[in-house]
């Protein structure tokens, strides 16, 4: 056998590591068993890990901006993210350290910048010109808090409103304050006793940047002269007020208030607004004021040239339409439109053809922010229609219960799925081009097409292409169009077993090659599916009724260990299996009046029209037994060359032929072991009192105690944080007991028994005890044998025992290569075919891709089983563990995948305690162990999955899905991949003043701000008011960020450093890529000063 250096593989790549790291021991022979050496590739430099991209809709959104000239989109978090999105295809997230709400937002437009002020009273200044943008730049208020923020265009000076009044001054290129302050008690008339609140509002008039217009919360506004440092105006309302906008010529300003009206004011005539509009309240007889709306949250006044202005303003609803969704309202000459949104308004801004604010605006779109979504209307249309949104940004339409990803998929997959998407997409669409188009696409070196399959609460299921770092809908399944519809709540049936959702998805198993799938939903149903281009309408949807339950009394360990205890499914008296009810059943209730034989949902029995796509073939419901709802499924398999779907859970296994629509197996967990059951268990008598029904997707912590014995909707989030163990074993975590369940299910062709000379069919179960049983399969010749004998199923007698719930299964041959389960290659049944063809299919095995079906009958193959513990790799036929890894001894694996990477193959697992860890096959070194983040919360644990070519995800928050690489070479390559959000732009002319404006005066006044507001004039600011932090971004921020890979390296190379190795080959390479980063820099640098003669990047 070959010796590993296990202290070799794992130096200077964790520090501190977890439980696994701790536990690393060398793997287990069994004595007398002899090998053959498989030459290992991957090693330990093959790996690295490293975030790629969030898509998604952000989470809890607050604050939206646009450049208008990059045109490019930015949004902000309540959890200090930042999502940026250009063109279809560019986006970017960054995240404040902080975790801070982002408050505001401001673009320095057509900069490159980005201005963004926390709720803890930061501003941070990012850099857009470098792909993954930094923070140049911070400032921290000390003493007062910020409110709101103001940058004119072309301008390095911020404005920046607090909650006391007053208004500070910045200079965007240093980041320092200016001496200039602009008090609260200077700007309100000096006979006013009270406060004014704080600043809500502040803008310099489009015409005159000298004069600034500043708004407070109570009603007061103040157009303050910046040169003589004093009020000019002061214009005073009795309703408070939430926004300001002006109109482009400077001499009229509109604001909005709390009590749902706008009022228009003359800048030279302060004494009372010129208009009063309360958009939707009810105009009452005898002149008396409208009775009073909800407040005007924004307003905004833009101009056209060829026609009346627009006024847009989101809010201001009358307080009696209860129940009435959002609205944005467009206000347009003589026209009021009112557009309903499905979610709350966070903010809208109006997208206009110039940067200028003293031009005509010509507006031609709202982009509107909502706490769900994010639209765009088109108003240069009747109608004002909606854009069709390019972006991933529905991923959370109905909750995520769960999801799949696939790399390296059959190329004609993605095509096939698109063609029968794209009849599902609705119309009434605007017909222009999405306006955000900035930014360009980066270079993808990454060509193999990648699925990921997201299921979801109401029973849809959506392909997602996700090839080369973008992600776009595919095709969307709604499996619940075979159940029957409660019409109202009165009328629900009383055998759901969960309060809502009763359609979620709980497991998808899926075939790419042949595109069978199968999913088991919450309600213990599961539905088989299969591809076809062709529309068919079914008069009878098929399906079977299963009954799946078991009973047995306490249970002793074998070898005097402590096993927990059994808890007892109740509701049969035998302990006999009860043959499977392959037919919908009549009976709805037992002798004893209990419910009995029925399923928990009502399929259809109309005829059902099935659109090209995924078409059902069967629908399995698990029934009521005895008073007794069913259990839920926790695990699921489909296999298309035997034309089997299996199934298991804490009461046993079923499989299933859906050829021929029959159930070939019903057996209870404990039925499996025979004779050989380690566990002593008794048949007990029947109890009355009926247990929690187990959810695999339950927020459930360890010990909670469930009330009721319905199981709360996948969906709830209950104590997210409290997530203490496996998915696999949620089930048991109800009440303490530990139910054998079924978790891990897996077909293949190998060797079932000690004595086997061949490899043969046989279905292989993992238990939540750690135990794999085999069961041998015996299927018919193919062709129309296949439809007319019977499969004969039974259990081998083969057991094999690890530590912790079974979790996955894989089979190596004996070269070392992965031997997939066999499939049918997808075709499509309905057309006819040749009668050469027909001969050939009656002759077609289960087809095998790997090199094993070639193999001679001495060769033997490995079993690898991933527990929650450890991982073995069993040689077969002889059944010896050839290796052994406790994976973690404190902790426990959430998720455990055999995947192939840089030709080879290797086990990925990820902790509870946040670590990821890859192993290598078959002898399970350990290749990476990273700390990567703690599991807060079961989403993360539900939704966590590895895939081929080292790649990862899992559901971040429930509205995006974070991605990720485990490899050395794509965080090599991900620099490339990247969009690029800037991109030089020439800034359009500005508008011209004209002959007569020239000769008489009028047109805009510029000011010199630096006169004004730099050191020589206004002096320096107090050093007490704020804490410049300089950022990370800086020159050697766009060094690092310029070769992606060269932090890394830096920081690898400290850690070998210390342990005094020598570098060797990894010293080359650090400088070669350093030398990289210096040219691209420079090069950097030159087109920085080519197209804004260094503005504001004095680093």
């Amino acid at each position: 056998m070959r010796k590993f250096n296990i202290r070799k593989v794992l130096d200077g790549l964790t520090a501190g590591s977890s439980s696994a790291s701790q536990q690393q021991q060398p793997q287990q022979h069994t004595p007398g068993s002899r090998e053959p050496e498989i030459q290992e590739t991957l090693q330990s430099e093959h790996f690295q890990l490293c975030k790629t991209v969030r898509h998604g809709f952000p989470y809890q959104p607050s604050a939206l901006a646009f450049d208008p000239v990059q045109k490019i989109l930015a949004v902000g978090t309540q959890t200090g993210a930042l999502r940026l999105f250009g063109r279809p295809g560019v986006e970017c997230y960054c995240q404040h350290d902080s975790g801070a709400a982002v408050i505001q937002l401001q673009f320095l437009i057509n900069e490159g910048a980005l201005v963004s002020a926390l709720a803890d009273d930061t501003l941070h200044l990012w850099n857009l010109r470098q792909k993954r943008p930094a923070i140049l730049h911070s400032l921290k208020f000390c003493r007062e808090r910020i409110t709101f923020c103001h940058l004119p265009f072309q301008s390095k000076w911020l404005y920046v409103g607090t909650e006391r009044g007053n208004i500070h001054i910045v200079n965007v290129e240093s980041f320092s304050l200016s001496g200039y302050v602009i008090m609260w008690n200077k700007a309100i008339e000096l006979s006013s006793k009270s406060h004014p609140g704080p600043v809500v509002h502040i803008s310099d008039n489009p015409m005159d940047e000298g004069k600034l217009l500043i708004g407070y919360e109570s009603g007061t506004v103040v157009l303050w002269d910046l040169k003589s440092k004093k009020g000019d105006y002061r214009y005073t309302y009795d309703e408070a007020i939430h926004s300001v906008a002006w109109h482009h010529e400077g001499k009229q300003f509109i604001c909005s208030h709390s009590d749902g009206t706008l009022t228009i004011w003359n800048v030279r005539s302060p004494a009372k607004p010129i208009q009063t509009i309360t958009p939707h309240g009810k105009q009452l007889k005898d002149g008396k004021k409208p009775e009073p709306c909800k407040p005007i949250l924004k307003v905004e006044f833009k101009t056209t040239r060829s026609g009346e202005p627009f006024i847009i303003l989101s809010g201001g609803l009358s307080y009696d339409t209860v129940g009435r969704r959002p609205c944005l309202t467009v206000m347009h000459g003589k026209s009021t439109a009112v557009l309903e949104m499905d979610y709350s308004i966070v903010d809208f801004l109006t997208l206009c053809e110039t940067p200028y604010p003293n031009d005509f605006q010509e507006p031609y779109a709202v982009v509107v922010l909502l706490e769900k979504d994010l639209v765009l209307i088109d108003l240069a249309q009747n109608g004002y229609p909606i854009f069709e949104n390019p972006y991933p940004l529905s991923i959370h339409e109905s909750p995520v219960t769960c999801c799949e990803y696939f790399a390296d998929c059959p190329v004609d997959l993605i095509p096939a799925l698109y063609s029968v998407g794209a009849r599902q997409k609705r119309q009434g669409y605007s017909k222009k081009e999405w306006p955000i188009n900035g930014g360009n696409w980066g270079l993808g070196a990454q060509s193999y097409p990648e699925i990921i399959i997201t299921g979801h609460a109401d029973g849809s299921i959506k392909f997602w292409d996700a090839s080369a770092i973008t992600l776009q809908v595919l095709y969307k399944l709604k499996t619940a169009k075979v159940f029957e519809k409660s019409r109202n709540k009165d009328d629900k049936p009383n055998t759901d077993i969960v309060d809502e959702d009763p359609y979620a998805i709980q497991i998808i198993s899926w075939c790419p090659e042949s595109r069978m799938l199968c999913i088991a939903g919450v309600s213990a149903h599961v539905i088989i599916y299969r591809f076809s281009k062709q529309e068919v309408i079914i008069e009878v949807i098929p399906m079977l009724e299963v009954r799946l339950l078991y009973e047995i009394n306490d249970v002793e360990s074998p070898e005097g260990e402590q096993a927990p205890p059994l808890p007892t499914p109740v509701g049969a008296t035998s302990p006999q299996p009860i043959p499977p009810q392959s037919h919908p059943s009549t009976s709805s209730s037992s002798s004893d009046g209990l419910r009995d034989n029925v399923p928990c949902l009502k399929v259809k029995n109309s005829p059902l029209k099935q659109s090209p796509g995924y078409q059902t073939e069967l629908v399995i419901q698990l029934v009521w037994v005895g008073g007794e709802p069913p259990q839920q499924i926790t695990s699921l398999s489909v296999n298309s060359s035997y034309g089997l779907v299996v199934f298991g859970n804490c009461n046993g296994i079923a499989i299933v032929d859906y050829l021929q629509k029959a159930v070939l197996l019903n057996l209870g967990t404990i039925e499996l072991y025979g004779s050989n059951d380690p566990y002593r268990r008794e048949p007990r008598s029947p109890r009355k009192s009926r247990q929690p029904s187990g959810a695999g997707l339950c927020d459930i912590s360890e010990g909670t105690v469930v009330p009721e014995d319905r199981c709360k909707s996948p969906t709830s989030d209950v104590k997210d944080n409290s997530f203490s163990r496996s998915r696999s074993s949620s089930v048991t975590s109800i009440d303490k007991e530990s139910r054998e369940a079924i978790s891990a299910l897996h077909f293949c062709e190998t060797f079932t028994r000690k004595a086997d000379s061949s490899p043969s069919p046989c279905l292989w179960v993992g238990t939540t005890l750690g135990t794999v049983l085999v069961i041998a399969l015996n299927l018919p010749p193919g062709g129309e044998q296949r439809l007319l004998q019977p499969v004969i199923v039974s259990p081998s007698g083969t057991i094999l025992r690890l530590k912790g719930a079974i979790l996955r299964m894989a089979f190596l041959d004996t070269t070392g290569c992965l031997v997939p389960p066999a499939y049918e290659s997808w075709r499509e049944l309905s057309v006819p075919e040749e009668k050469d063809e027909k001969e050939k299919l009656k002759k077609r095995r289960p087809v095998s891709v790997s090199p094993s079906s070639s193999q001679e009958l001495s060769e033997n193959q490995y079993a690898v089983i991933c527990s929650e513990k450890q991982a073995k790799v069993i040689s077969l036929p002889a059944q010896n563990c050839a290796y052994k890894q406790n994976i973690t001894e404190t902790s426990f694996v959430l998720r455990g995948d055999i995947v192939a990477l840089s030709n080879s193959i290797c086990l990925a697992c990820f902790c509870a305690n946040g670590h990821i860890m890859t192993f290598s096959l078959p002898s399970l070194r350990p290749l990476l162990d990273v700390y990567y983040l703690p599991l807060t919360n079961m989403r993360i644990a539900r939704t966590f999955c590895f895939t081929n070519n080292g790649q990862a995800l899992y559901l971040v928050s429930p509205t995006e899905i974070q991605r990720l690489t485990y490899s050395q070479e794509t965080c090599e390559n991900l620099q490339e991949m990247l969009g690029e959000l800037f991109t030089p732009v020439e800034t359009p002319e500005a508008p011209n003043r004209g002959f007569f404006k020239g000769l008489f005066g009028g047109g805009a006044q510029s000011l010199d701000r630096e006169e004004l507001f730099g050191e020589l004039s206004s002096g320096k600011a107090s050093r007490s008011l704020a804490q410049h932090i300089p950022g990370p971004g800086g020159i050697e921020g766009v060094k690092g960020a310029a070769s992606g890979v060269v932090g890394e390296l830096a920081r690898a190379r400290l850690a070998l450093d210390e342990r005094g190795q020598k570098l060797g080959d990894l010293e080359e390479r650090t400088t070669a890529m350093l030398s990289s980063a210096d040219s691209f820099s420079k090069h950097a640098h030159e087109m920085m000063l080519k197209y804004k003669d260094k503005k504001w990047y004095q680093f």
